[in-house]
């Protein structure tokens, strides 16, 4: 990976990530700016104007974005999400046309989750229709990443007897997006809920993969954003460790550096194995999304598992900690404590990863 790359990052963001947190809102001409560096999307080729990482690489520059900033590592997730998408499921002109706005400055978002349609992705109702040259899109998608600030709308949804994925400008009539209030975590991720009422774009919008499963496709999308997901949690385990270490030198109690007394480094040790295990969860699964291999699926959900929760775990530790110097809003580790208990839950909660990886033990699906 170019040295320079996590250097761009590290600029942009500056001191900036406390503020974001609590306004809610990351600039968008500072998004624009890093996207179309490619760096939104860092795994596209650069045939299509991306950087052409690995996933390895994309996923140390990933853990480095969330060490900064967990929104915008969500907004990051959202654009790899919908790049990779296209690049999976669209043809050559799709991938030409789409792959190359997403590196130049415009947004993505992918909509997968309904009220009703959550963890159980397969009672999803939106639907896309026929009419014409044109295709018709109703539904109700929630809690979509990135959708306050996107151009580009990557909608799942019904099609025919199977399912399907279009690409839906954000501004087309019919297209509401309504920001979520108050969330919990990722508060500058752009999160929102996106009605499409009678949608009409051109068929010419419709992904080439058209009316095959619906968990098919979702799961092409669903494991890029899942080793995302993960590789974000190894960045709020590194920035919650450096917080942590630093201010466990720095803070005296009892006469000396409250790394000294017991309790407190065994805090510290902890979150360093949680760190170094996660890290190496990613590192094997990003291995496997690079060699093509058909644990890249597994592989991805259990590093999404074991980083998510050593996240949480690993946040929790890092205020105890800090204890009252931690525990002010828009401090990294109390960020980081309420950041990471999300990623518990999005791209497929603990459970569900640990449904997925109990059907793989007993050999269900193959």
């Amino acid at each position: 990976m170019r040295e320079d790359l996590p250097v761009i990052v590290t600029e942009a963001v500056g001191d900036a990530a406390g503020r974001w947190d609590l306004a809610g809102e990351i600039p968008l001409d500072l998004l624009r700016g890093l996207g179309g560096k490619g760096l939104l999307c860092p795994e596209i080729a650069t045939q299509f104007g991306g950087l052409g990482l690995t996933g390895r690489e994309c996923g140390e520059l990933t853990a480095h974005v969330g060490s900064l900033c967990s929104s915008l590592r969500s907004v990051m997730t959202s654009q790899g999400m919908g790049a990779w998408t296209i690049w999976r499921l669209g043809d050559r002109t799709q991938r030409e046309h789409y792959l190359r706005r997403l590196t130049a400055g415009e947004l993505a978002a992918v909509a997968f989750s309904e009220p009703d349609a959550g963890s159980d992705l397969s009672a999803m109702s939106t639907r896309i229709r026929e009419d014409g040259d044109t295709l018709v899109v109703d539904g109700v998608k929630t809690w979509i990443t990135a959708s306050v600030y996107a151009d580009l709308l990557v909608v799942f949804g019904r099609y025919g007897d199977g399912g399907a994925a279009v690409i839906v400008p954000a501004t087309s009539p019919g297209v509401r997006r309504d920001p979520a209030q108050s969330p919990m975590g990722c508060r500058a991720a752009g999160h929102a809920t996106v009605t499409l009422d009678a949608v009409r774009v051109p068929r010419t919008n419709l992904l080439g993969a058209a009316g095959q499963s619906l968990a098919m496709l979702t799961t092409i999308a669903l494991t890029c954003g899942r080793l995302s997901v993960a590789w974000g949690c190894v960045g709020i385990l590194r920035a919650c460790l450096a917080a942590a270490a630093a201010h466990a030198r720095d803070r005296r109690q009892f006469g000396v550096p409250i790394a000294r007394h017991q309790l407190v480094a065994r805090h510290l040790a902890e979150l360093y194995v949680a760190e170094r295990t996660a890290t190496l969860a990613c590192e094997r699964a990003s291995d496997c999304w690079d060699a093509g291999s058909p644990d890249q699926f597994t592989g991805a959900v259990l590093a999404k598992l074991v980083a998510s929760r050593a996240a949480a775990q690993g946040a929790a530790t890092a205020v105890q900690v800090l204890a009252s110097a931690g525990a002010q809003d828009g401090h990294v580790v109390a960020r980081a404590y309420r950041d990471a208990k999300l990623m518990e839950i999005i791209e497929g909660s603990n459970e569900v990863s640990q449904l997925i990886l109990a059907d793989r033990v007993m050999g269900v699906g193959g």
